[in-house]
């Protein structure tokens, strides 16, 4: 039993220093799907395609 409390403290150790070497970089809110999946901004239609 002790071996696992010493795996889960070792483990929780590398979390730790993972998480403060990433800063900011890391993203923990998930999968993302539809729009908020786009890392690029939409483009505007073209103004002849906008009369059609």
């Amino acid at each position: 039993m002790w071996k696992i409390g010493i795996g889960f403290a070792i483990f929780a150790v590398v979390v730790l220093f993972v998480l403060m070497k990433a800063g900011d970089k890391v993203d923990m809110s998930g999968e993302k799907h539809g729009g908020d999946a786009m890392h690029a901004p939409a483009t505007a239609p073209a103004a002849g395609e906008a009369s059609k």
